[in-house]
C-alpha cells in the first residue's frame, strides 16, 4: 500500500505530459489497486484498456556523480556505443527520478538520460549522439530542464532523434531538441499538451459509510483532495496552470526546432498526434525513413564512409532549419565561369587552398567539420530542388564553396535566380561584373 500511495501522488492532481490513452490504461490497471475498487472516468471518451506495471530500477542522481564514478570504476559506458555514436534510449514512461535506464522496468528517468548525455559529451571517442525514442510521455517535473541540456549539447556534438515508434508529449519535448528528427512511416510525434487527473472518492466513501474530515491550515491546503468533489474554482485554477505549462511546452519546442516549427504553430496543433509524412509536413519531424538505415547514414557521414547510393547524408553539428537560397550561399561565393551541373564534373581541388603544392594535411576535426558543412549544403540544396549526393561529395573531397557555386548555376539555369542573394566579402559584393550574378540576372530577365 505504501507503493500505491507513492504512485497516487505522482499520478493524481499534478500536470502530466502523457498521451491520454496511456494515462487511462495506467488507471485501468492500477486504479483499482490504489483506490480499492473499480473506478470510472468523467469527461473522457477514450476506451481504457491494458494494465501497467512498474518496477523502479537502480537509483541515480540528477548530478550524475554516482553513475559517473561507477562507470569509471568499472570502465564501462552508461550507453550503447555504435560506430562512435552514443545511443541513449528514451523509452517507456518518463519520470523525474527513481530509475536509471529502466530497460526492464518500463520507466526511464530524466536524471538517467542527463547522466548519459553528460558522459557522452565528455567522452572524446563519441562523435555524435543518437536519441532512440519510443515513449508516450510522462512527468512534467524535470522534462524542460533536460530539454535545455539536450539543446545545449548540440553546440558540442551532433544530436539526432530517431523515433521508433512514438515520441509523444514529454517524449516529444526531448525529441524536438535534437538537430534532426527521423521517424518511420507509422511513427507518431506531437501531443503538445498537458493533462491532469483528479479522482473523486467521495461517492465511494459515502456508500461504505466512511466520513473523512480534513483538518487543515491554509485556505488552499486541501485543494483537489480526492475526498471531495472538485470545486469549480479549483478546477479553473488547475486549468490555468496546465495552460501555462502548455505555453512553456510550445516555447521549448520552438527553441529546439528553430524556423521549422514556431511556438504559435506548436500551439495550433492542439495536442494532435501526427504520423509519418504528415509529421514532416507539419514541421514536427524532418524525415520519414527506416530508423536503422537513417542511423547508419548518421554514423557514417562524419568519416565520409556513407555509401554513395544513399542520398543527402545528414551528419551535421548545426540545426538544418534554414531552407532559402540565401542560406545555401551563406559563405563567400566563388567567381569565374559558371560551375558544372553535377558533382562528377566538379574538381576535387575546388577549395581555395586545395591546389597549393605544400598545403598542410587537414586535421581529423577539420575533415569532420568540412564533411558536416558539405552535408548541410546538400540538404539545403535538396529543399530547393537541387540534388547532390552528399556521401559522394564527401568521399571525393569536394569543397562546400564548389557545391554552393553549383547550386547557384543550377538555380540560374531554371530561371529561379531572381530570388538568390549571394553573400560575399565587401570587396566582392562591390564588383558589378561577377559572371555568376550576370548569368543569374540574364536568366531571370529571359524568363519574364
Amino acid at each position: 500500500m505504501m507503493h500505491h500511495a507513492q504512485i497516487a501522488q505522482r499520478a493524481f492532481n499534478t500536470p502530466l505530459m502523457v498521451d491520454p490513452a496511456k494515462a487511462l490504461a495506467f488507471l485501468s490497471g492500477l486504479g483499482p489497486r490504489i483506490t480499492g475498487q473499480e473506478i470510472s472516468f468523467a469527461g473522457l471518451d477514450w476506451g481504457a484498456a491494458g494494465q501497467g506495471t512498474a518496477v523502479v530500477a537502480g537509483r541515480g542522481s540528477i548530478f550524475g556523480t554516482d553513475l559517473t564514478q561507477r562507470n569509471q570504476q568499472n570502465r564501462t559506458q552508461p550507453f550503447a556505443m555504435i560506430d562512435g555514436i552514443a545511443v541513449i534510449e528514451i523509452a517507456g514512461t518518463l519520470v523525474h527520478r527513481g530509475a536509471w535506464i529502466g530497460q526492464s522496468s518500463g520507466l526511464t528517468s530524466y536524471e538517467g538520460i542527463a547522466a548519459q548525455l553528460q558522459a557522452a559529451l565528455a567522452d572524446p571517442s563519441v562523435r555524435g549522439i543518437a536519441l532512440d525514442i519510443d515513449s508516450f510521455g510522462g512527468e512534467v517535473a524535470g522534462a524542460f530542464d533536460l530539454a535545455d541540456r539536450i539543446r545545449a549539447a548540440r553546440a558540442q556534438k551532433p544530436v539526432h532523434a530517431f523515433v521508433a515508434e512514438h515520441a509523444l508529449s514529454a517524449g516529444y519535448v526531448l525529441a524536438s531538441q535534437a538537430d534532426r528528427i527521423t521517424l518511420p512511416r507509422t511513427g507518431a510525434v506531437g501531443s503538445i499538451g498537458v493533462v491532469a487527473l483528479h479522482t473523486d472518492m467521495s461517492g465511494a466513501l459515502d456508500q461504505k459509510g466512511i466520513a473523512v474530515t480534513l483538518i487543515h491550515a491554509g485556505a488552499h491546503k486541501i485543494d483537489a483532495n480526492p475526498y471531495q468533489p472538485l470545486p469549480e474554482a479549483v478546477h479553473d485554477k488547475m486549468q490555468s496552470q496546465l495552460e501555462s505549462v502548455r505555453q512553456l511546452f510550445a516555447q521549448t519546442v520552438a527553441e529546439g526546432r528553430g524556423g521549422r516549427l514556431d511556438a504559435a504553430a506548436a500551439l495550433a496543433t492542439e495536442a494532435a498526434v501526427f504520423r509519418g509524412a504528415d509529421a514532416v509536413a507539419a514541421g514536427l519531424a524532418d524525415e520519414v525513413s527506416d530508423p536503422v538505415a537513417a542511423f547508419r547514414t548518421f554514423a557514417a557521414a562524419p568519416r565520409g564512409t556513407t555509401s554513395p547510393s544513399r542520398k543527402r547524408s545528414m551528419m551535421t553539428d548545426k540545426p538544418t532549419d534554414a531552407t532559402g537560397p540565401a542560406n545555401v550561399l551563406s559563405a563567400s561565393s566563388t567567381g569565374g565561369a559558371a560551375p558544372p551541373t553535377n558533382t562528377s564534373e566538379v574538381p576535387a581541388a575546388a577549395g581555395p587552398d586545395a591546389s597549393a603544392p605544400n598545403a598542410p594535411a587537414m586535421s581529423a576535426d577539420a575533415v569532420r567539420a568540412e564533411a558536416a558543412e558539405v552535408a548541410q549544403v546538400c540538404a539545403q540544396a535538396a529543399r530547393l530542388g537541387v540534388t547532390i549526393d552528399a556521401a559522394d561529395a564527401v568521399t571525393r573531397g569536394l569543397k562546400p564553396e564548389a557545391l554552393r557555386s553549383r547550386v547557384l548555376a543550377d538555380l540560374a539555369a531554371r530561371s529561379d535566380a531572381a530570388g538568390i542573394v549571394a553573400s560575399a566579402p565587401a570587396a566582392a559584393a562591390a564588383a558589378k561584373d561577377s559572371p555568376i550574378i550576370a548569368a543569374a540576372k540574364k536568366a531571370a530577365a529571359a524568363s519574364r
